[in-house]
């Protein structure tokens, strides 16, 4: 890795307009010099943009105003530092790809006690606020982060789910739901939307805003409805909870305080990202969350981490046959899924809700059908991990306490579920669940979570955030409420340009549009197998699940063989061609082999695959049957040597998909 070079540089022109104001205006360039950002500063800050010549965003206002009346981004005078950093090889640990390139120029405005830092990538621009007082705390009353777009365009907008009267209602969600497709004007005012979100720009260009380096501080939400601009809400902090929701498992806030954050001298606070790329495929190679994250601690040690595949329960509701035992929650059934994971060589099995007692919130009291350390032992002997289910209440009443004495049990991890807030307080919360996870080498899955925003840099034994409408949606409501099959075609290039997800793919039992139904005991996915199958290549996962029954695997023995043959972390992601809401293919390689994946939405479509980038090899895929759209479990296994010209056919029937694996 070649040392950072940091050159303080006069390459950004500064002038100052003959106004009564004596505002003044900085430049910043990416490297490439396609974006570029104009400052202006003096009695407010604004930041507007453009990309390859074309206007992005209009003069935008940020600022953070504290409760004592305090406000960054007022103050007339201000000093410029200004500069690049070229320091490409970071390597990345549990990612898309092995190695990220941190090449930037960067604005720094700097006042008596707080600098606003601006950083212009090839793919993007962030910017944040940073204390620079020396001593002393303080509150955050609120921050104002604008994006006005240059033109009404459209947004892939994610509403907070449900019908509220109050932005305090809507801070309690999931950040489960789906996508409207609306003109910037046109987005309701009166709901939240969470991060990220898509813009499409003039020409094809796609904006997509999320945030990252999230400590101690609460998530952005953004509102429209106001001509085409998007303006920042946030949780004010919880001054009174209660323990409720699921099975008394979730912390719900009564009251709240007058501001958003309680901060001290010196603190940096999030950076909040615009993407900018030229064409779709772009936006599901972004590593700006990851590259504005703070890394892990020096000298930290994550080389015990071990990503991979899980037996999964709950989706598919325990439901075993063909075995002389009763299915259910108890140690019969979960031996059965540590011998389908050993036989397969799938790294874990959950132990998801039930395995503690019910609506009591404490992960020591134990249901008389489990013996934990029985089943551990067994596992061990299996060499399969176990990672227990844990609700948001049960794990805060004593992290500590909790991850110590199931560390030494054996328990390889957690996954933590209904914290269904991103307030300052439960952004607490998730740093200190990682934090001490880590000391006792467990890996965490967020379930019941927002978006990643950067915790898993600095914690890799973070391993997979939710903030998805995944595939555990097809066990109820009707194909108008859970519009999956596109959604699997839009969550790519939107939800995923923010990181990890935990969808929880891998159905077995495969429905047309026409013949979905939701089953909850014996569950159906949207789509075809080969859809299916082809979001193991899609869906970027560390810790990915297999959510069907391991007796529905036995009996799809070369659909199993193949998927559970899938990484879940990479060397190299190259996209190969896609539309948002239409269909998508991407590339991924692991050492020298080649994982390939395509989904398409509702619509039959043939494409033509140019993997001129993997060169030679021996290809085999799983397509979409003949009869596919009829019957979504038709597919057939084929082989083949890669054509000379690289360029790969084919066929997909609606909701279908297509997998490869090439060597």
């Amino acid at each position: 890795m070649k040392a950072a070079l940091f050159l303080t540089t006069s390459i950004l022109a500064l002038t100052m307009p003959l106004s009564a104001m004596a505002e003044k205006t900085s430049s910043l360039t990416s490297p490439d010099g396609k974006l570029k950002v104009e400052v202006t500063y003096g009695s407010k800050v604004t930041y507007s943009m453009t990309y390859d010549g074309i206007e992005i965003l209009k003069p935008s206002e940020i600022s953070m105003t504290l409760s004592d009346g305090t406000i960054f981004g007022s103050d007339k005078k201000a000093s410029i530092k200004t500069g690049m950093v070229h320091n490409p090889g970071l390597v990345a640990s549990q990612y898309t790809k092995k190695t990220v390139d941190e090449i930037y120029n960067y604005l720094t405005l700097k006042y008596k006690k707080y600098d606003i830092e601006f950083r212009a990538y090839d793919k993007g621009v962030a910017y944040r606020f940073v204390s620079t007082a020396k001593k002393g705390n303080f509150d955050v009353k609120n921050e104002r982060a604008e994006f006005t777009f240059s033109q009404d365009w459209p947004v892939w907008i994610p509403y907070v789910r449900g019908s509220y009267d109050s932005f305090t209602e809507q801070f309690h969600n999931s950040f489960e739901n789906y996508y409207e497709h609306v003109a910037l004007s046109k987005t309701n005012k009166k709901r939240l939307a969470f991060l990220p979100l898509v813009v499409d720009a003039a020409n094809g260009i796609k904006v997509c805003i999320t945030e990252s380096d999230l400590y101690n501080y609460p998530g952005m939400y953004l509102n429209g409805g106001c001509g085409s601009t998007l303006s920042s809400v946030f949780a004010p902090y919880p001054k009174k909870e209660h323990q409720g929701g699921h099975n008394e498992l979730e912390i719900l806030v009564d009251e709240r305080e007058s501001y958003i954050a309680k901060a001290h001298a010196g603190q940096s606070f999030p950076w909040r990202i615009v993407s900018v790329v030229p064409k779709a495929t772009d936006l599901t190679s972004l590593d700006l969350t990851w590259l504005l994250a703070r890394p892990a601690a020096k000298g930290a040690d994550f080389s015990w981490v071990r990503p991979g595949k899980v037996a999964w329960d709950w989706w598919n509701d325990w439901n075993l046959y063909g075995v002389d035992f009763k299915a259910g929650i108890n140690n019969e059934t979960y031996k059965y899924y540590i011998d389908f994971a050993s036989e397969h060589s799938i790294e874990y099995v959950i132990l998801d809700e039930g395995w503690a007692v019910n609506k009591q919130a404490d992960l020591f009291q134990i249901i008389p059908e489990i013996n934990l350390e029985e089943l551990v032992s067994y596992a061990n002997s299996k060499n399969v991990g176990l990672i227990l289910w844990a609700g948001c209440k049960a794990m805060e009443r004593d992290i500590e306490g909790v991850c110590k004495h199931f560390s030494e049990m054996g328990i390889r991890g957690f996954k933590v579920d209904f914290m269904n807030r991103d307030d300052q307080k439960m952004m607490e919360f998730f740093e200190n669940v990682a934090k001490t996870a880590a000391k006792y080498h467990l890996l965490i899955d967020f379930h019941g979570a927002f978006k990643p925003q950067g915790l898993q840099r600095a914690y890799p034994n973070v391993l997979n955030f939710e903030g998805v409408a995944g595939l555990e949606q097809m066990k109820w409501g009707s194909l108008n409420d859970h519009p999956e099959v596109d959604y699997d075609v839009t969550i790519p290039f939107v939800r995923m340009a923010a990181g990890s997800l935990d969808y929880t793919q891998g159905a077995m039992r495969n429905a047309t549009k026409s013949n979905y139904r939701p089953i909850n005991s014996e569950p159906m996915s949207q789509g075809t197998r080969c859809h299916q199958l082809g979001e193991y290549a899609i869906f970027f996962s560390p810790l990915t699940m297999l959510c069907d029954s391991p007796s529905n695997y036995m009996n799809e023995p070369e659909c199993t063989e193949f998927i559970a043959s899938f990484p879940t972390t990479w060397d190299e992601t190259v996209p190969v061609c896609g539309e948002i809401g239409e269909y998508v293919a991407m590339a991924r390689r692991k050492g020298n082999t080649w994982y390939v994946g395509a989904l398409t939405n509702w619509n039959a479509r043939d494409l033509t695959l140019d993997l001129s980038f993997i060169g030679a090899g021996t290809v085999t895929a799983f397509q979409d049957g003949i009869n596919a759209d009829r019957a979504a479990m038709d597919y057939k296994k084929v082989t083949f040597t890669m054509p000379a010209d690289n360029k790969v056919k084919i066929h997909m029937a609606p909701g279908g998909g297509w997998a490869a694996i090439i060597k």
